[in-house]
This record gives structure tokens, C-alpha cells and sequence, in this order.
């Protein structure tokens, strides 16, 4: 404690008092003036009403008035400077015998000066020193207060209440500087880091809009480019190389679009393509999933060691497609849901339902309690969030949460058409009763 004291107040140490925002140097300016009417002010009381000689009594003025220009720069050192000075002139008026109505032990000069010494100095320390520099003064006073003996008058408590006030005032204003410089700086990170998140946003957007559906067509152009050649009988020479060409430059196209979606997608470098744990080790021209492939999607997961059951009912007024986005969409979320009950609920029953519709495609996915505990899963948090940011981009929504039971469901619906903003979706066999997600099954 006595150490980091003398390292407070035994420094000499630059902490110039910075200009007003508004009034530039003016506050300089008035302490400036005031330092000069201490000067001149305690010349005078010293030798008129002290009795102190001019040579002594100017000295001791030079200084209270020199601290006062010294606290703009150096706050500690002003401070040691006007209560020296202070001390020396009471004792210099105390030893001509203070026959003249000195104030004592403080002249108002002096005390003006000690007052906007401890302003400007709690205004750019720390408290703590500024209140053991209040402290020190204090006792000074009263130290000077008890060896003047009974034959003066009885000891104010003016200049020390005044002193509290101008360290007191001081030490607040530096803290409301220190706060609105902390709010600036937090206001700067905060908006630095919406910037980036509406970056990363955008960026992932981006990356799935291309994956989705621009991937895929790169995908399909190859594959009927090699199977053109096969389905003209004896093609010419010039077709199949045209045919390559078209097929080798479709290839080299999706190999830069999947470099540029690794790039995009830096947040999860391990899976650059969005397949999940179903989709690890594909090859990276493997085309996009549609709905065609839920059965090997089910198959792939009864072989982890689930019991799946596929339902699919088709109340549409005549086979229309969809278009690629969705089936892929719907693929994803179906498969993302498959993911989630591998992970957090191992042994369970599994019914994904399909239900193709006149305005859109409604899924859900509803597994059973897990039969025995799952191990910790080292998921990133982002699988519900996909699965929303996904069908939120084509117009429709996702709905997860427990079931009654102690499962848990998801349920989704897509547009048709991919883009018009569907209303709430019927619900689905299987559709959840409650809206708290079991633990652990948040998200992946």
C-alpha cells in the first residue's frame, strides 16, 4: 500500500490537462489569469499582512502562483509545490510574530491556489491519489493548526471542507470524462461488430444461395454433357469433342464455385459445402441432393442405428416439379433433423413425413426418447439456424421443439414456387405439442 502510494504522489510525471472540446484552450487561459492574481495576491498578504519581508515573501509567492501553471502539466509535482509553499509562508509569518492579521495558517491566495491545485490534480490521477494528497493537505493544516499554540485563535475547518469539495468535484468529473470515453469505445466495437456479423451474414447467405442451386446446375450440365454423346447413335467426332468441352468446362466451373464457397464459408472450414455428418467424405463434384435421394438418406441412417420410417403422401393436383432450391432445401433440413437424433438421441424411433401439397412441401422429422444417454457432441450451435435460414430464403419456416413424449420434432414448410411468402403451414402427423426444446437437442 505505502508503495503504490509513493508511486502516486512521488512522480514528476507528464499529465497535461486536456483542451475543452468546445472552448479549445479557454479553461487554460482562466487558470492562467487566476495563477497571476495568486501571485500578486499572496505578495500582499505575505508582506502587508503578514509582516514578511519582499525578499522572502516573493519567493513563496512565485511558487503558490508557478504551481497553479504547473498543475495544467504536471499535476503531482504542482501539488508538492503549492503545500510547500504554503507551509513555508505560515512559518515565515509565524516567525515574525503574525502581528498583522495574517489568516492563518492559510492567506486566501494561498489557499485559492491549494484549492485549483487539488481540482487539476484529482482531475487526471487516479482517486486514490487524489484522496491521499487530499489526506497529506489536511493533515498539514492541522499540524500547523496545533503549533500555533493557545495563544491563537481556534482552528477553522473551512479549508479542509474545501479541499474534500474540490477533490470531491475533481474525482467526478474525471470519472464522467473516463465513462463517455469507455461509452465512445464500446459504441465503436459494437457497430465494428454488427459490421462484421452483417458481413459473415451476407457471406453465408451468399455461399448457400450459390450451393444450392447454382452448384447443382453446374453439376447437371456436366453429367448431360457426358451422357449427350450416348444417346445420339454414331456421333461425329466434332460433337463428342464439343460435348467434352462442354462437360470439362462445367467441371472446371464448379471446381472455382466450390473454392469461392470454402472461401465464403471460412466459419466452417471442415465443411465447406454444407453436407453435415450425413455428408462426410462425398466427393466434391457429387451433384446436389433432391427428394429422390431421401431413401438413401433413410437407408444411411437405419445403418447408424436408428429406426426410421419414411411417409410420404401426395395430395397435388398433377406431378409438378419443384424447383431445385427446395428439393435441396427440403433434403438439407431432412437430413440436418436425421443428424440431430443421431447425435442427441441414440437408439430411437425416427418418422420423417412428407406431404406434397397444392401450395408447397410441409416435413417433419419426430423422433422418440433416446434409449440410453448420448455422448457430448462437439456441435457448432448452427443447425436449427441453417435450417430457419433456409427456408425463411424460399418463403416458408421451420418450427423444432420437445414432444409430450420426450422427443423431439421438426416441422417445416416450403412454397412451391420457392418464393412467395407462405402462410402458417397445417399441421403434420407427428407435429409437436409443446414449444420447449428437449436438452441437448437445440441445436448442432
Amino acid at each position: 500500500m505505502l508503495r503504490a502510494l509513493r508511486e502516486d504522489l512521488w512522480t514528476a510525471r507528464a499529465a497535461p490537462l486536456p483542451p475543452s472540446l468546445w472552448l479549445r484552450w479557454l479553461p487554460h487561459g482562466v487558470v492562467c489569469l487566476i495563477a497571476v492574481g495568486v501571485l500578486a495576491g499572496a505578495m500582499g498578504q505575505l508582506h502587508d499582512a503578514g509582516g514578511v519581508p519582499p525578499g522572502y515573501a516573493l519567493p513563496v509567492a512565485f511558487g503558490q502562483s508557478g504551481a497553479v501553471v504547473l498543475a495544467l502539466l504536471r499535476p503531482v509535482p504542482a501539488w508538492w509545490l503549492s503545500t510547500t509553499a504554503a507551509v513555508l509562508g505560515a512559518v515565515a509569518v509565524d516567525a515574525v510574530g503574525r502581528d498583522h492579521g495574517f489568516p492563518w495558517p492559510w492567506g486566501a491566495a494561498g489557499l485559492i491556489a491549494q484549492l485549483l491545485v487539488l481540482l487539476l490534480l484529482a482531475l487526471r490521477v487516479r482517486t486514490r491519489a487524489a484522496v491521499t494528497a487530499l489526506c497529506v493537505t489536511v493533515l498539514v493544516t492541522w499540524v500547523l493548526d496545533g503549533c500555533a499554540g493557545p495563544a491563537r485563535e481556534q482552528p477553522s475547518s473551512a479549508p479542509p471542507v474545501m479541499y474534500a469539495v474540490a477533490v470531491l468535484v475533481g474525482a467526478a468529473l474525471r470519472g464522467r470524462r473516463e465513462a463517455r470515453a469507455e461509452l465512445g469505445r464500446q459504441t465503436t466495437l459494437t457497430a465494428e461488430e454488427r459490421a462484421r456479423r452483417t458481413l459473415l451474414e451476407e457471406r453465408n447467405r451468399i455461399a448457400r444461395e450459390l450451393h444450392d442451386v447454382v452448384a447443382h446446375h453446374m453439376s447437371v450440365i456436366s453429367i448431360q454433357a457426358q451422357v449427350a454423346a450416348h444417346l445420339v447413335r454414331d456421333p461425329s467426332e466434332e460433337l463428342t469433342e464439343n460435348l467434352a468441352g462442354i462437360r470439362g468446362n462445367a467441371l472446371e466451373a464448379l471446381a472455382e464455385l466450390r473454392r469461392v464457397l470454402g472461401v465464403l464459408r471460412s466459419a466452417d472450414p471442415d465443411d465447406p459445402h454444407g453436407l453435415g455428418e450425413l455428408g462426410a467424405g462425398a466427393a466434391p463434384r457429387t451433384p446436389q441432393p433432391t427428394l429422390g435421394r431421401l431413401d438413401a438418406l433413410v437407408e444411411n441412417t437405419r445403418a447408424a442405428g436408428l429406426a426410421v420410417t419414411l411417409d410420404v403422401r401426395d395430395v397435388r393436383d398433377g406431378p409438378r416439379p419443384y424447383p431445385p432450391g427446395v428439393e435441396l432445401s427440403a433434403y438439407r433440413i431432412v437430413q440436418e433433423a436425421l443428424s440431430n437424433a443421431l447425435r442427441h438421441a441414440p437408439g430411437s424411433t425416427v418418422r420423417v413425413a412428407l406431404a406434397h401439397g397444392a401450395d408447397g412441401l410441409e416435413l417433419s422429422v419426430v423422433n422418440s426418447p433416446p434409449l440410453h444417454p448420448a455422448s457430448p457432441s462437439p456441435g457448432v450451435g448452427h443447425g436449427l439456424l441453417g435450417m430457419r435460414e433456409r427456408a425463411a430464403m424460399l418463403g416458408g419456416h421451420v418450427v423444432a421443439a420437445g414432444t409430450e413424449a420426450g422427443g423431439f420434432a421438426v416441422s417445416a414448410f416450403l412454397p412451391r414456387d420457392g418464393a412467395a411468402p407462405a402462410g402458417p403451414a397445417a399441421p403434420t402427423a407427428g407435429e409437436p405439442t409443446t414449444v420447449n426444446p428437449a436438452p441437448g437437442e437445440d441445436e448442432t
